[in-house]
C-alpha cells in the first residue's frame, strides 16, 4: 500500500489554520512557516513537508527534550485526518533540534551496541516515540553481533539493544514515578506548628516545653 504524499497546496491552509488556532487559544507567541520537506538525514527521515517555529516563546517548545513540539506536531497530524503510519511525512522543527537530535539518536546507538558487543548484556533506552525509535533502529540495521528491537507499551515503549543471538526479550524498563511534593516522611508541616500534642504539650519555634513545673 502506497504512503500518501502531503502537498504544501492540499496540507499547507490545513496546517496553518489548525496551528494558528491553537496559539490563539494557548497565548503562544509563536510564527511558522510550512515548507517543502528537506532532507538533511535522507536515511532517517524523508518528510513531505517542514513545519518551522520561531518567536519570544519557541524555547517553551523545545523544553524537556522537545516534549511540547513533538506533542504539537502529534495534535496537528491527528486534526488533519493523518493515518499513524503517515505521520513521518510532516515533521516540526525549531532552531534545528530535530537535525542535531537525529545525530544524537544515531551516535547513542552506535554507543551502545559498542557496549553490548563487550558486555552481551541488553541496553535499554528510555522510552520514546515511533519516531524516534525508528532512528535507533535504522541506526544499527547494519550490525550483525547486535540488533534493535522495541519492547513495552504506550507510554513506556522503548528500544533494548541485545545480542543477536539473544532468544527471549528482557522486559521493558519503567521509569520511577515522581515523588509526591510535601513535607518530608516523619516531619510535620508548617501547619502543625504551635498545635498541641497528645502529650499536652506546646511547641515553642524550636520544640521546647514550655509548660509551667
Amino acid at each position: 500500500m502506497a504512503v500518501k504524499k502531503y502537498t504544501l497546496a492540499e496540507a499547507g491552509p490545513r496546517i496553518d489554520k489548525f496551528l494558528k488556532s491553537m496559539f490563539t487559544l494557548a497565548g503562544f507567541s509563536l510564527d511558522f512557516t510550512v515548507s517543502e520537506g528537506e532532507t538533511p538525514h535522507p536515511d532517517f527521515e524523508n518528510p513531505d513537508l517542514m513545519v518551522r517555529f520561531t518567536g519570544r516563546d519557541v524555547e517553551l517548545l523545545l523544553a524537556n527534550k522537545a516534549e511540547l513540539l513533538l506533542a504539537l506536531e502529534q495534535l496537528t497530524m491527528e486534526a488533519i485526518g493523518a493515518a499513524a503510519e503517515e505521520h513521518s511525512r510532516i515533521c516540526f522543527d525549531a532552531n534545528d533540534h530535530r537535525i542535531l537530535r537525529i545525530e544524537e539518536l544515531r551516535m547513542s546507538a552506535l554507543a551502545a551496541a559498542e557496549r553490548v558487543k563487550k558486555t552481551r548484556v541488553p541496553f535499554h533506552f528510555s522510552p520514546m516515540n515511533s519516531r524516534e525509535r525508528r532512528i535507533l533502529h535504522l541506526s544499527l540495521r547494519g550490525e550483525t553481533e547486535v540488533r534493535s528491537e522495541s519492547v513495552g507499551e504506550g507510554p513506556i515503549r522503548q528500544v533494548v539493544i541485545v545480542p543477536a543471538d539473544l532468544k527471549t526479550l528482557p522486559e521493558p524498563i519503567r521509569p520511577p514515578r515522581p515523588r509526591p511534593e510535601g513535607p518530608p516522611s516523619g516531619r510535620p508541616g508548617y501547619g502543625d506548628r504551635g498545635r498541641d500534642r497528645r502529650d499536652g504539650r506546646r511547641d515553642g519555634p524550636r520544640g521546647r516545653d514550655f509548660r509551667r513545673t
